[in-house]
């Protein structure tokens, strides 16, 4: 007997976000998140995401134990200002059992057809700044604190129930001896003298402070033409810089200005923390900070995040400049492998930008889709 009850109490959101550490406990491959920011991303009154999104969170029992979970969400912003009547699922963690899956996945049909939406497609979060993707590649593979993990059988379920697949993803790996600075060293010098550029080195994370709207801005920019890119909004800003900037060094944060200080070109990597993450278990406290700030010292794995050109420079070389910078400082910090998160196996102007540091796929992944009726 499957029971589906919905996640109220903080009782309910805490079993929610701990179920993947009873499921994955025996997994060498899964990286946990913090529980106290899962918690405060699901928390309505602490992420505004849910000013123009909504969300209601499932788990399935089955004797008395919780055997699977999903989120069922809706982004207005998506459905109201671009058309797309879609009903989306993130969160998504189940036992091997193709019926717990089904009457999870009932609920969030039952609530996008209560809405006028159309299909259900999944797994997403709220917005394109959230994890994405069923892993269909790789599982024998470390993941990391921006991905979502899941076993083989995840892909059987969705098949079985009917499933098509609807956006392809890559992620791919080179080891950082892979860059040869010949290829960008001379370019970027003639592309800032051409375009009158300068790259921004930034110390203190008070100094990125002052640019991080401007990123969040030629971010939209930058992706508005992929499907389904969802706007950051101006309130989102604000929770976004607190959420991520903090994690990362700002010797990791690359900004290319124009001659009147506009952003022309953004990139972000993030220092490795999965191995820091496994070893909290969830917790920051008592010691989970310790290993997450050795991590941000000393992790030689790195994880390019974001990278943006506006549109009126792309095609120009800009990425040269932000490749240059990088190459000096993963130099001096001894960095050793560059892996880059999920990319759209269809933009083809990202993967040719990595095209000379001879990328190897090493994972991949997908959002299914199914008609509402």
């Amino acid at each position: 007997m499957i029971e589906i009850k919905e996640a109220v109490t903080k009782k309910d959101m805490l079993a929610f976000v701990k179920f993947p550490f009873n499921l994955y406990k025996d997994s060498k491959y899964w990286v946990p998140p913090i529980i106290s920011q899962e918690l405060d991303t699901f928390d309505k009154k602490k992420n505004p995401i849910f000013n123009d999104a909504e969300a209601r969170f499932f788990l399935a029992y089955k004797n008395n134990e919780v055997v699977g979970r999903v989120a069922a969400i809706i982004n207005w912003l998506e459905v109201k200002n671009q058309s797309q009547k879609k009903m989306r699922f993130g969160w998504f963690d189940v036992i091997d059992n193709v019926e717990v899956t089904k009457a999870l996945l009932d609920k969030v049909f039952e609530i996008g057809k209560a809405n006028n939406l159309e299909y259900v497609e999944g797994p997403v979060g709220f917005s394109n700044l959230d994890k994405v993707g069923l892993m269909t590649e790789g599982y024998e593979h470390l993941g990391n604190m921006i991905t979502w993990y899941n076993y083989p059988y995840y892909v059987d379920h969705f098949a079985e129930l009917g499933f098509k697949d609807e956006k392809l993803y890559s992620e791919s790996r080179f080891p950082f001896k892979n860059v040869k600075p010949e290829f960008f060293l001379k370019a970027q010098e003639l592309i800032k003298k051409r375009y009158e550029l300068r790259a921004l080195d930034f110390k203190k994370t008070s100094e990125v402070m002052p640019y991080a709207d401007k990123m969040f801005d030629l971010f939209n920019a930058s992706y508005a033409s992929l499907s389904s890119f969802v706007a950051i909004t101006d309130i989102q800003k604000e929770y976004f810089k607190k959420k991520f900037i903090s994690f990362i060094n700002p010797e990791y944060i690359k900004f290319v200005v124009d001659k009147e200080d506009n952003l022309v070109a953004f990139a972000i990597v993030m220092p490795s923390f999965s191995k820091a993450l496994q070893k909290t278990k969830g917790k920051l406290f008592p010691f989970g900070f310790r290993h997450i700030i050795s991590a941000k010292k000393n992790s030689k794995d790195v994880v390019f995040y974001l990278i943006g050109v506006h549109p009126e420079y792309q095609n120009k070389g800009v990425h040269a400049v932000i490749f240059n910078e990088y190459y000096n400082i993963f130099t001096k910090k001894g960095i050793q492998n560059c892996i880059r998160t999920p990319e759209l196996e269809d933009n083809y102007a990202i993967h040719q930008i990595w095209k000379h540091f001879s990328p190897e796929v090493f994972k991949r992944r997908k959002t299914v889709k199914k008609d509402i009726i």
